[in-house]
């Protein structure tokens, strides 16, 4: 019988800061994991068996392994020699090595098997049931007593199972055996057995069934026990695949009818207050997942209908383990039909109240951060089977066995454990973008990482190169969900360049490598077309300026969904949709998309909107919501599709297709850029092309269920005149979704906010740069990877640009100079440093001190206050002097009247974002 040992409690403050620039999270002490999860994901060096094991137990730090092998070996890349184990091996809970403990358990025809194995309440005596005919060769029937003590079978223990036995539980005077048998010691026990837990003597307890047990679990008080297995009547008592009966006499207390006909229950444990039950299946509508039950009166609380041979379930402190081959949790909200999951962990009862049921079942209590990964292996392909908590020394192992070989990766046979403590794998980094569409606002948004022991991980955001991080953010994720997060900065000025990287750190303090670095300038004014979509409140906005693959950052106004691609879209495809910098997203038509990070419904009111180019001739899908993921959904509508000859269609689905199309000759695939939008609402349907209305259609509601949205592909099959390919070959920019069915106004207005004008940014590095030094007069340092500026004794640092002209009916709105500080003890100031014009001549290859160049009095710009630490500094510039050289070259000098000197990267150096440069940004007259 396995008890949880009661909920954890835990406390967790915080207070975070947005759009004032700084964010605090007060996290909790650090801890291994996150609670409630109770183990690491980090999987410990243990002795593996050659074959598959089905049973486990454990006793005072010993955890012994039951099933069909011969032999054990140690961890991959640990020395050491093979050793004999005959279906049966006890190894120590702390170091995974095999104990003195030898048992074979043998048979004289046919293969010998150990199924199951229990504990008895004293700790002293192991029960094995399988299929076998003697324990180091003293005679036994497919079940044996084994004394912890001294490791040897107890021969006046034999009493006589004639066929596997697959289940025991264990009192303190009665084991309780399920299995394929239909007599014991000769008398009529079909399934179900008791026997006396010392002499093995027959009990009169009779819970016959038609069909085989599997799993058998006492109540903790002693009362009742839980039958499981394949069987379709107790006793006579119609109740499929789960019973409870007397514990006395094995009389009918409950029956259960509301397990599918080809499912069966696999395992059954309890806890203080409830029971869990284990469930494989095979067909359609098939139960293969998880159901939580009160011990009060053996009612049903919830019901996870995952799909994937549920073989194991471990109630411990909260949490219930589960050991699988998951691969679809759509029924509960969660991940879609696709690779498999092996090793879950989930409350074992919802917090606050249960939802309400969804087809007639409350569903299964919040999946949590446990994730080790696993394989099928070898046999049935199972995977995991049989799980098992041990401690010793103060720390709690979670042991787990069956068919498989490898784990996190890494071979690894039949048997792993996870310790409670030693947390030791960091977080995946974080994949980092960030934008502007307005000036004082920069938002930072990333990917979230994925750690297989922590869902709630803390980001730390750091600027321009700063080891000090400009804000903390905390946010949850699981392997199958990772959403964006995002925090914006209203510190940042019009004009400026900034750079930003995100880490991601663990509740134990391990911490994954700076992301990539995503960098910015902010605008001199408002950028129309994204701050119109953002202010029309779309709350799914990709823009695909991404330049790594597979995330599409999300630029809505807080509605943090962001894309994954697949199969990589070619990125940053240039010309974009709309004026300005902003690029598109490239798709090759037969297997490329992007899916959003997360499941959601959407409500009946809605509008979807996308542009596009192509000259494609076999169609596919611009954007729509489906079901899955990666794989063709089987539920799918609210889309707009392209026909092989160029129309477009905006479908829903409510029962039948309902379509509107654009006109037989109105076509599309002419290597243009268009803009489509498809709204329905209260007002029924709407479709637009280049802000002109396509049609309408009485239809206000859709397909409800929960899924993703697509863009470039999914399924089609069934709609109306439908494509060659479900993939769309061309490009797509600028996709939004809204809440809301957007008026032909608001439609008209994007569509012409698109050709609006747009600022354009020119970054120009230094084409030559020295510094002067008082105390080495004669020196020239136009070769030094560093520059330096004081008053006193004289440093001055000069460095010339190549301007360029304004663009065509464009005039310089902004400019700012941006430098960087060396990783040098003291390279920031506290003086200010002032940027002014050079009037006279200089090189970096001859100007010294001595023949220094005449400089301009009025500054331009002024660096004040900078701190130590190696990170990009930048200052705005009079944009009316600069206006006026624009076209020529030009030179700036950096000056100080104080005495604690500034030192900066200069153009040779190697360092990242080294080389001073001015930011200009132009925009129309």
């Amino acid at each position: 019988m396995r008890r949880s040992r009661g909920l954890t409690a835990a406390l967790v403050l915080s207070l975070a800061g947005a759009g004032t620039g700084i964010g605090l999270v007060l996290m909790p002490e650090a801890s291994a994991i996150t609670p409630p999860v109770a183990f690491t994901a980090d999987g410990l060096p243990t002795w593996q068996p050659n074959g598959v094991v089905f049973a486990m137990a454990q006793a005072g730090g010993t955890v012994f392994a039951g099933g069909t092998f011969s032999a054990v070996r140690p961890p991959d890349g640990v020395g050491g020699t093979e050793q004999e184990a005959v279906n049966f091996v006890a190894l120590d809970a702390a170091t995974g090595n095999p104990t003195s403990c030898k048992l074979a358990f043998t048979i004289g025809d046919g293969s010998a098997t150990v199924r199951t194995l229990v504990v008895s309440k004293d700790q002293k005596t192991l029960y094995a049931g399988g299929y076998f005919g003697a324990v180091n060769g003293t005679p036994v029937s497919s079940l044996a007593a084994i004394d912890i003590e001294t490791c040897t079978p107890k021969a006046a223990f034999h009493p006589g199972f004639p066929a596997t036995v697959r289940g025991l539980a264990v009192t303190d005077d009665t084991l309780y055996a399920a299995g394929d048998f239909s007599a014991v010691e000769g008398q009529t026990r079909e399934r179900f057995a008791a026997v006396d837990a010392t002499s093995g003597a027959l009990k009169p307890f009779v819970a016959n069934a038609d069909e085989p047990g599997r799993a058998i679990e006492v109540t903790p008080d002693g009362k009742n026990v839980l039958l499981g297995g394949d069987f379709f009547s107790v006793n006579g008592a119609n109740t499929h695949a789960l019973a409870v009966v007397n514990a006395t006499t094995g009389a009918v207390t409950k029956t259960y009818a509301n397990i599918p006909s080809n499912s069966v229950v696999k395992d059954i444990a309890t806890d203080s207050t409830g029971f869990y039950t284990g469930n494989e299946g095979s067909g359609g509508g098939v139960f293969d997942g998880r159901i939580g039950l009160n011990l009060s009166d053996f009612s049903e609380k919830w019901r996870d209908r995952c799909l994937g041979a549920t073989q194991a379930v471990l109630p411990y402190d909260g949490v219930l383990y589960s050991s699988s081959h998951a691969h679809d949790c759509s029924l509960e909200g969660q991940f879609p039909d696709g690779k498999r999951n092996f090793l879950l962990a989930q409350l074992t009862n919802h917090e606050g109240a249960a939802p309400a049921p969804v087809d007639g079942f409350v569903r299964s209590p919040r999946k949590l951060g446990w994730h080790p990964t696993a394989n099928d292996g070898i046999g049935e392909g199972i995977g995991p089977r049989v799980m098992s908590i041990a401690e010793k020394n103060d720390v709690k192992y979670m042991w787990v066995g069956g068919e498989f070989t490898a784990i996190n990766g890494k071979p690894q046979q039949a048997l792993t454990r996870f310790a409670s403590t030693g947390d030791v794998g960091a977080p995946t980094t974080p994949v980092a973008s960030v934008g502007s569409v307005k000036p004082g606002e920069a938002q930072v948004r990333w990917r979230t990482s994925y750690d297989a022991d922590d869902s709630k991980l803390t980001y730390r955001i750091y600027r321009n190169g700063s080891a000090t991080p400009i804000a903390t953010v905390a946010a949850e994720s699981l392997e199958w969900e990772r959403p964006q997060a995002s925090w914006v900065d209203t510190t940042v000025k019009a004009g400026q360049s900034y750079t930003y990287r995100v880490t991601a750190t663990d509740a134990a303090g391990n911490t994954s490598a700076l992301s990539a670095t995503a960098s910015v300038t902010i605008p001199a004014s408002v950028q129309s077309y994204p701050n119109q979509v953002r202010a029309d409140g779309a709350n799914l906005y990709w823009r695909y300026d991404d330049t790594v693959s597979p995330y599409v950052a999300d630029s809505s106004d807080g509605g943090n969904t962001s894309g994954i691609q697949v199969n990589a879209p070619a990125l940053r495809q240039t010309p974009g949709a709309i004026s300005g910098p902003s690029t598109a997203m490239g798709f090759n038509g037969t297997s490329q998309q992007v899916y959003s990070d997360h499941r959601q419904t959407v409500t009946s009111s809605y509008s979807i909107e996308t542009w596009f180019k192509t000259g494609t001739t076999r169609g596919g899908k611009l954007i729509g919501f489906g079901n899955n993921t990666t794989r063709n959904s089987g539920s799918f509508d609210k889309q707009i599709y392209m026909t092989n000859s160029g129309r477009l269609v905006f479908g829903v689905y409510n029962g039948s297709a309902r379509t509107i199309s654009t006109g037989l000759l109105d076509t599309f695939n002419d290597n243009k850029w268009h803009h489509v939008v498809g709204t329905q609402g209260p007002a029924g349907m709407a479709l637009y092309v280049d802000g002109q209305s396509k049609g309408t259609l009485n239809v206000t509601d859709s397909a409800q269920y929960a899924g993703f949205w697509h863009v470039g592909g999914d399924n089609l099959s069934g709609w109306p005149t439908r494509p060659t390919s479900n993939f769309f070959a061309g490009q797509i920019d600028e996709t939004a979704v809204y809440p809301k069915a957007l008026s032909a106004a608001q439609v008209k207005n994007h569509y012409d906010l698109a050709k609006a004008p747009s600022d354009t940014v020119s970054k120009v590095s230094a084409t030559e740069d020295t510094y002067i030094n008082q105390g080495a007069p004669s020196t020239a340092n136009g070769a030094a990877t560093s520059l330096a500026v004081r008053g006193t004794s004289a440093y001055e640092t000069y460095l010339r640009f190549n301007l360029p002209a304004a663009p065509a009916g464009q005039v310089l709105k902004s400019a700012s100079l941006q430098v960087k500080t060396t990783t040098q003890t003291g390279a920031g100031t506290a003086d200010t440093v002032s940027v002014v014009p050079v009037t006279g001549t200089w090189s970096g290859a001859s100007t010294t001190f001595n023949n220094k160049p005449t400089l301009g009095t009025t500054p331009l710009g002024t660096f004040a206050n900078v701190p130590d630490g190696s990170a990009v500094q930048s200052t705005p510039l009079d944009t009316a002097a600069l206006s006026a050289v624009l076209g020529s070259s030009y030179s700036l000098a950096l000056t100080s009247t104080g005495t604690d000197a500034m030192w900066i990267w200069s153009m040779e150096s190697t360092a990242t974002d080294a080389a001073p440069q001015l930011v200009l940004t132009f925009g129309a007259k």
